[in-house]
C-alpha cells in the first residue's frame, strides 16, 4: 500500500518579516515560520546556549535578549512565543 505524501499546510508556509532583532539571527528575508524555528534552533546550538541540565531552558546571549525581551533564560515553548511577536 502506497502511502501519501502530507502537503505541508499553507498558514505554516507563509513568509513572514523578521525584525531587526530577530534579522540578527535568522537573516533579513522572509522565511516560513518552520524556517525562522529552524534557524534558532541552530544558533542556540551552535553557540551551546541550552542548559546543560534542562535541555528545556536557553540561555540568551546578547542578541537573544532583544528577542526574549531581556530575560536571560526562557523554555523552549515560552521562546516560540516570544519569536512569534518579531514576525510581521
Amino acid at each position: 500500500m502506497a502511502t501519501k505524501k502530507r502537503k505541508p499546510n499553507k498558514a505554516f508556509m507563509k513568509p513572514w518579516k523578521p525584525s531587526k532583532a530577530l534579522a540578527g539571527i535568522v537573516g533579513t528575508s522572509a522565511l516560513p515560520r518552520t524556517q525562522v524555528v529552524k534557524k534558532l534552533w541552530l544558533y542556540i546550538k551552535k553557540h551551546k546556549l541550552q542548559d546543560q541540565k534542562n535541555r528545556r531552558m536557553i540561555i540568551a546571549d546578547a542578541k537573544l535578549k532583544l528577542v526574549f525581551k531581556g530575560k536571560a533564560k526562557v523554555n523552549m515553548f515560552e521562546m516560540t512565543k516570544l519569536v512569534s511577536k518579531h514576525l510581521t
